[in-house]
């Protein structure tokens, strides 16, 4: 299990003033801070809005507009089917609404005139009922006409298919020319920037993270740590390996993380104690590390350490070093005082 803490504060802050001794070094006081305990695991980014267009209507591609990689806005025109018989359709349909609404203010004014008839009791009532009986068919008519050319409105509409969101495209099913049908796969794309990251939690860790409930994704390439909004735990465990699957929700990103990319999650799980140096106060040579410490007399010491995990600017040292001693933050002149106090004391 590897443990890393997470940067909070910095645990080792400049000395009041930022002291400098009567040579100039500025230095540092080391101080031991509480900060979080964290347990490291592997993670892949996954896309949390991710869809698959498909055809609604039959018919032969006429364009695709975008291809694998392109970014397309929300309403745009992703591709278009042919759609000369479905304008027919279309056209055919509003044509019979008007024959229909036509025949319709003809039955409604025949109906008028059989009313007022039937008040001077110049016709029967069955005149009366079935010219009642004409207008309701037609009022049917003119609904059934106004209903299909809905339908047929709708699959015009079809035929020129638009991105849902705004989004990368990841897969192109057609080509231009190809015949398609209702249900078939065109293009497949995700929501830009909405992403979360899936993960498996040893069952060892997982009730440290179920009581704190942070953690933070850190990318592979440049060790940038982005805090996670929301983490979800599967209520069960992988039977093979005892793990739970876990997802981590991102933040909006708009560069720096792509689906399939993997990282690493910093789950918090406690809280420890760690001594952290800036990096530039550490010399490394060959194998040994060091760090320049001033004593109360300011006599320097080359004191070798052993430094931990790496953590931004900062590293863990592990041992050599204790609380509350002076640290030289430029190893380069302190390097050259200490040569100068060695030359004084011989």
């Amino acid at each position: 299990m590897r443990l890393v803490p997470m940067i909070i504060v910095l645990c080792l802050g400049l000395s009041a003033g930022s002291a400098h001794t009567a040579e100039g070094l500025q230095t540092i006081t080391s101080k031991r801070m509480t900060m979080p305990l964290e347990h490291w695991v592997d993670g892949v980014v996954e896309a949390r809005q991710q869809a698959t267009l498909s055809a609604e209507v039959v018919g032969k591609i006429e364009s695709v507009n975008f291809d694998v990689d392109d970014f397309v806005e929300q309403g745009q025109v992703v591709l278009t089917i042919g759609d000369r018989e479905y304008r027919a359709q279309q056209q055919k349909a509003s044509a019979a609404l008007d024959e229909a609404n036509a025949n319709l203010q003809d039955t409604q004014l025949e109906f008028r005139r059989n009313q007022d008839l039937r008040k001077q009791k110049l016709i029967s009532q069955a005149v009366l009922d079935k010219a009642s009986a004409n207008l309701k068919a037609a009022k049917a008519r003119a609904a059934s006409a106004q209903a299909n050319l809905a339908q047929a409105e709708e699959q015009l509409g079809y035929t020129v298919v638009r991105a849902p969101y705004s989004g990368v495209v990841v897969e192109r099913h057609v080509e231009p020319g190809e015949s398609v049908a209702p249900g078939q796969p065109i293009m497949t794309g995700y929501a830009l920037g909405q992403l979360r990251v899936s993960a498996n939690v040893p069952q060892s860790i997982i009730g440290g993270l179920r009581t704190h409930g942070l953690a933070r994704v850190v990318l592979l390439e440049d060790d940038r740590s982005v805090e996670v909004t929301r983490i979800t735990i599967h209520p069960f465990a992988n039977p093979r390996n005892h793990s739970f699957p876990v997802r981590l929700d991102l933040p909006e990103m708009k560069q720096g993380l792509f689906p399939g990319m993997l990282v690493k999650v910093a789950l918090k799980i406690g809280a420890t104690e760690r001594l952290l140096l800036p990096q530039q106060a550490l010399v490394s040579r060959a194998e040994v590390n060091a760090v320049y410490v001033l004593d109360a007399a300011g006599r320097l010491s080359f004191r070798q350490v052993r430094p931990g995990n790496r953590i931004g600017d900062q590293v863990e040292i592990l041992a050599g070093l204790g609380e509350g001693e002076t640290i030289a933050l430029d190893p380069v002149r302190a390097g050259i005082e200490h040569k100068r106090q060695l030359d004084t004391a011989q």
